[in-house]
């Protein structure tokens, strides 16, 4: 496994249950800007599959270092994948709602054109290409808004500038879909078990969010209830436009993406968001999980 120390990386590990043994190495042993480290680390051992959850996420950095998040989200991907597929391994590679440009009215489907607004989304949408044509059996799955009690994220940052301040603004103008960055591990290990248990599996892209949708302020309202009702120190919140909280990279203003295709090939439901996030909530809160 890629990317083994981040949101998804984690909550591989704690969802895997003993079901894979899981090897995720450390960026100094598995170099995502070294080709040679790439194809080496795949050819030490006999794989049964790969996850790639590694990216460069920095979206707004990402624009004054394209170089960088190209050599991360999509050179690395591409030798990854080709690697994989000469050596016949199952590739399972978590990509963004951000190859999108956010103007369609409604929820976004695996089909549906893509176009990224920044160097970021380019980035990713190059590694998904990547993937692609290498030719083997992978399996992309895009995913949006990422939370989790670890890491940087947005319920943590609310609530650290919950405790720090007495007025926020939130975006209310951007719309997407909150999702569990258990919910994508879970989802992950179930896709390669069935990659493994049976070949003719489909393979492809596929999105998972958890259901239902929210804007930034609507997400930031969860958090600030259920910790209010805990007797935590809130603010208040002002609903703001993206255009009040200009940043470099743009943001795709509808991130909604449609699990149709995953529910209806591989029979997944997602959780609707406001589960997940309280799950969270609950062990940053009231189980006093590590931040």
């Amino acid at each position: 496994m890629s990317g083994g120390t981040g949101q998804v990386g984690t909550g591989l590990m704690l969802a895997n249950r003993g079901r894979f043994e899981i090897v995720a190495p450390t960026r100094a042993d598995f170099d995502l800007l070294d080709a040679a480290s790439i194809e080496r680390n795949i050819a030490a051992r006999d794989w049964a599959a790969i996850i790639n959850c590694a990216a460069y996420t920095a979206v707004d950095k990402a624009e004054s270092e394209p170089q960088a998040a190209f050599a991360i989200n999509a050179e690395a991907p591409g030798i990854m994948a080709r690697a994989a597929a000469t050596r016949a391994i199952p590739l399972l590679h978590v990509s963004t709602d951000y190859v999108f440009d956010g103007s369609k009215p409604d929820a976004y489907f695996e089909e549906d054109p893509v176009a990224p607004l920044g160097v970021y989304g380019a980035s990713k949408e190059a590694g998904e290409r990547a993937v692609r044509d290498a030719g083997g059996r992978s399996i992309i799955l895009r995913t949006a808004w990422v939370v989790s009690p670890w890491g940087h994220n947005f319920v943590k940052t609310m609530l650290r500038l919950g405790g720090e301040r007495d007025e926020l603004g939130v975006v209310a103008d951007q719309v997407g879909c909150p999702t569990s960055a258990i919910d994508i591990a879970e989802t992950l290990l179930i896709l390669a078990e069935r990659l493994l248990g049976d070949r003719r599996e489909p393979c492809g892209t596929y999105h998972f969010v958890n259901s239902g949708q929210a804007s930034w302020y609507d997400l930031a309202s969860a958090v600030f209830a259920y910790a209010g009702a805990r007797g935590m120190k809130i603010p208040r919140v002002n609903a703001i436009a993206t255009a009040d909280y200009p940043t470099p990279a743009r943001r795709p203003a509808n991130s909604r993406l449609s699990t149709a295709k995953l529910e209806r090939t591989f029979g997944m439901k997602p959780r609707p968001w406001q589960e997940a996030v309280e799950e969270i909530l609950v062990s940053l809160i009231d189980a006093g999980g590590k931040s």
